[in-house]
């Protein structure tokens, strides 16, 4: 397997600035991960519509409010 420079070198020089900006960017972030913890306080928000509809009856309502807001401009 090749090494990374080697890797570099055997691309287009074209590409050789993208590279450097990609590397660049991963410098500037620094491998920052976002650590935060979940939160689940939305939990049981739809507690009273459990019985009126189904899991995946309202996983589809909200494709459909995602696709929606997709296509408007």
């Amino acid at each position: 397997m090749k090494n990374l420079e080697e890797i570099i070198k055997s691309l287009p020089p074209e590409l050789h600035q993208e590279v450097e900006n990609f590397v660049a960017c991963l410098i500037k972030q620094g491998g920052k991960k976002n650590k935060r913890k979940l939160k689940l306080d939305w939990s049981g928000a739809l507690r009273d519509l459990r019985d009126k509809y189904t899991s995946v009856e309202l996983q589809h309502k909200v494709l459909e409010w995602r696709i929606g807001d997709e296509i408007q401009p």
